[in-house]
């Protein structure tokens, strides 16, 4: 599903993000990417969507070798992949059912596609009956939420998940694991960059630790295992 090998990314003045990463992540996984600030958390992500390229190594996604695609196929290549951001990134113009159909039209699905897949999608994170409403009149899990239907309205086999519990509260932010968990309980690989210690600690998950740019610990049913 998707493999690092040997991967190095090197920013300017030799700021060593990542430091030669091998790693393997299986299809309907779910994984838990933690460190501290700076560990190349987010180096990870962005290299994964083809947002950044590696200094050295290769990425391989679906049996494909992402770092040699050509700049016209890596928008096909994130038809692939839904991404949920900490900060929501909601269009405020726009309707629920809008903001969410907005990914499908981006990627040209017809409109009978759109009208069957949305609410559908709208009702798999409990907001059919938010459809109306616009993005200042939901509270933080409802934007979350819409931003997780955006994510994974297009049927993408991967979705990343940057701090998507950053902005919430505790009890908001289980409900959003509950929704995660559900979309790979559906076949969906998760990959979810976090600092949240009680989260990683009771979902039991596989947990990739990150610290100074070189993997340290890589575990089935791990901990998130630093201090705070």
């Amino acid at each position: 599903m998707i493999e690092l090998h040997n991967v190095t990314k090197t920013y300017s003045k030799g700021v060593q993000a990542l430091v030669n990463i091998n790693l393997k992540i299986e299809k309907e996984e779910f994984v838990f990417l933690v460190g501290p600030s700076g560990a190349g958390k987010s180096t990870c992500v962005k290299l994964i969507l083809k947002e950044e390229e590696p200094t050295a190594g290769n990425i391989f996604i679906n049996n494909q070798n992402v770092t040699k695609l050509s700049k016209r196929k890596v928008p096909y290549h994130r038809r692939n992949i839904g991404v949920v951001f900490q900060d929501f990134r909601l269009l405020p113009n726009k309707t629920v059912y809008e903001n969410v159909a907005f990914a499908m039209q981006i990627v040209e699905a017809v409109p009978r596609e759109i009208r069957r897949q949305v609410p559908m999608v709208l009702g798999m994170v409990g907001l059919s009956d938010k459809a109306a409403a616009y993005p200042h009149q939901l509270s933080g899990g409802e934007k979350q939420r819409v931003s997780i239907a955006r994510a994974i309205v297009n049927n993408p086999s991967i979705l990343i998940a940057d701090e998507p519990t950053g902005n919430l509260d505790p009890e908001t932010a289980w409900e959003i694991m509950k929704v995660l968990r559900q979309i790979n309980r559906r076949g969906t690989t998760v990959i979810m960059a976090t600092h949240a210690s009680n989260i990683v600690d009771v979902m039991q998950q596989r947990v990739v630790a990150l610290e100074k740019g070189r993997i340290i610990r890589d575990e089935q049913k791990g901990a998130y295992g630093y201090e705070i």
